[in-house]
């Protein structure tokens, strides 16, 4: 009897601790995060979103979308998604202190949303129903910037001394090219098909590899979508509207399930909606019809537009940061190419 007290003491003081550790500790150190401004006040991120990216956030949830999606680029030692281009840094609790539930999630059949909002074309700031060309003259037109165009050059002349050995890889040569840098060169066709899920860039030669060789899994789910003749710039609100109403029809090997009833026929009494689909083929309405989407199509859609965690942050290096500073500590930066004095 005398051994109980301490017993139960201890159990009670190892649950005790426990919960401070992994609950009250936490919470007081990133439940209270609030919104990152400059000094002038202006630039601010994380801003709330409106009722109807809340709404879709609902849809979102309820049509299961987060078995299949991630929200949370992991660091570059957890995992290969900034590799990927899912986003130039790691996801931080600071962009998610507005959401409600947060759909980090733990399963990637698909790719990384975290950051498929900044892979709209340029001109769509906003979500907009009629998707139209871009005027940019790009087929994609992400909204990130492309990287210089004699990255790719380079990073070929460095591919060739391998190229008989293994060809498959010389397509995506250039870690950083966008698949928009070049749309008329040869080379740039197999590097869309790699690497346009991401939307910004095509991965690395390592993961170009293990996408392309024969038999090999590809780095996470189905093979990566790629712009279609016919349909709207990728990644505007038009194409998610069209993949959401049939996703075989821009990836044929897409295991994604069709979320055909959230889209509605229409009779085109006079002239054709402005939020008309843009379907071709045997998904194209008859004629004198169209498919519209809902209220609830709409939402989801503008909810992942609104994802967007490309936003630098002060506690959370950017990737793109690294490489700015190295010019100057590498030893060729010395004239001659020698390393500089002590």
């Amino acid at each position: 009897m005398k051994g109980l007290a301490p017993l139960f003491l201890g159990i009670f003081g190892t649950f005790a601790f426990s919960w401070v550790g992994l609950t009250v500790i936490p919470n007081w150190q990133i439940g209270h995060l609030n919104p990152q401004s400059d000094e002038e006040g202006t630039d601010i991120y994380p801003m709330p979103q409106s009722g109807m990216v809340q709404w879709g956030a609902r849809v979102y949830a309820a049509n299961g979308c987060v078995y299949c999606h991630s929200e949370q680029v992991r660091a570059d030692y957890a995992g290969a998604d900034i590799e990927r281009k899912w986003g130039d840094r790691r996801s931080a609790p600071r962009d998610y202190i507005f959401e409600r539930p947060v759909f980090l999630g733990k399963m990637r059949m698909g790719q990384d949303l975290a950051n498929i909002g900044a892979r709209a074309p340029a001109e769509q700031e906003s979500p907009s129903p009629s998707g139209g060309g871009n005027p940019g003259g790009s087929p994609t037109g992400p909204a990130q910037s492309p990287s210089p165009p004699t990255a790719q050059p380079k990073a070929q002349g460095a591919q060739s001394p391998g190229a008989s050995a293994a060809p498959q890889q010389q397509p995506a040569t250039s870690p950083a090219t966008s698949p928009a840098t070049s749309p008329t060169s040869p080379a740039s066709k197999p590097a869309t098909i790699a690497g346009a899920g991401t939307g910004i860039a095509s991965p690395s030669p390592a993961a170009a590899a293990v996408v392309s060789s024969p038999g090999a899994p590809p780095l996470a789910g189905p093979p990566w979508p790629e712009q279609t003749a016919g349909l709207p710039p990728m990644y505007s609100a038009a194409w998610h509207h069209v993949h959401l109403y049939s996703p075989r029809s821009i990836n044929f090997d897409s295991n994604m399930p069709s979320y055909r009833f959230l889209y509605q026929a229409c009779r085109i009494s006079d002239v054709r909606s402005s939020d008309a689909l843009q379907l071709t083929g045997s998904d194209a309405p008859p004629e004198g019809w169209e498919i519209i989407p809902t209220y609830d199509a709409k939402c989801l859609v503008a909810y992942m537009m609104a994802l967007n965690q490309s936003h630098p942050l002060k506690e959370v290096k950017s990737a793109g940061a690294a490489p700015a500073a190295s010019p100057a500590a590498s030893p060729s930066a010395a004239p001659g190419g020698q390393p500089p004095p002590k």
